[in-house]
């Protein structure tokens, strides 16, 4: 493939421990594979500083910071204050991950939905885009998405979005994004392969969340930026378009949404 061809990685979380011995180099192989961009994830408030570091070390990388909903019980509640107080550093681009979990951590659903609140208050204060985990709260998450819409406006990206139709549509009925990560292109995910068939492809963004979910042919492996490339050639082929015009669509795409961002 041509390395003219770029696109970005709008989610991956460079921090985890999975790329301390190589972080520099797992870098290297993402802009040279054409992943000229990257957004690192900090799912813990008081692992903010070491997020915001990385990125501050590599021009081509950008953060976000949140609480992730499966720690929102063991976590200190976000206050949208600390999230406006972050959201001044230049290279912080987005607010989140949050969401909901009731897959791993039901119990703690009133808890998670108090922090999702509060992140959408951020999101709204600040203009920046909601970095919305959703699994298995698909009604919750469409009502309370739509509740706070109506309450002001925001922007939001669906990360890794793996939910069902009835999720998509609210979310694309209120402006917002759908993320590709690599469960697009697992074999057996042809019904989420037609949800994303069936949106705007304006609206479709590429990520890999590494160090999770590699798509073919790494499955099963660590993940990595440079990975993105896989899913993206999926998503051409989802919506039936050539390699160079889905990557500039998703380029464009990721830039309308993260306007911070800019290289």
């Amino acid at each position: 493939m041509s390395t003219d061809i770029r696109i970005t990685d709008s989610h991956c979380h460079l921090d985890f421990p999975d790329f301390d011995a190589e972080r520099g180099d797992v870098i290297e192989r993402a802009l040279a594979a054409g992943v000229n961009r990257m957004v690192t994830i900090c799912t813990k408030l008081r692992q903010e500083p070491q997020v915001r570091a990385i990125a501050e070390a590599y021009p081509e990388v950008f953060y976000a910071a949140g609480t992730h909903p499966m720690s929102a019980a063991a976590e200190p509640m976000a206050s949208v204050d600390d999230l406006v107080k972050l959201a001044a550093h230049p290279k912080f681009v987005g607010i989140g991950e949050t969401g909901l979990d009731y897959h791993y951590t039901a119990e703690s659903a009133e808890v998670q939905k108090q922090s999702l609140r509060t992140h959408i208050a951020a999101a709204r204060e600040t203009g920046l885009p909601l970095i919305i985990h959703a699994r298995d709260a698909d009604d919750d998450m469409a009502r309370i998405l739509t509740e706070e819409y109506r309450t002001g406006a925001y922007t939001c990206v669906m990360h890794c979005f793996s939910s069902g139709p009835g999720l998509a549509k609210a979310a694309l009925d209120l402006g917002f994004y759908l993320s590709m990560s690599g469960i697009a292109a697992f074999p057996k995910s042809q019904a989420l392969r037609d949800i994303f068939a069936s949106a705007p492809v304006d609206r479709i963004l590429v990520e890999t969340d590494a160090p999770y979910l590699a798509p073919p042919p790494y499955r099963g492996k660590r993940n990595e930026p440079s990975y993105t490339v896989h899913t993206a050639q999926k998503g051409a082929e989802v919506f039936g378009m050539d390699w160079a015009e889905f990557a500039a669509q998703t380029e464009a795409n990721f830039e309308r949404l993260f306007t911070k961002a800019v290289l």
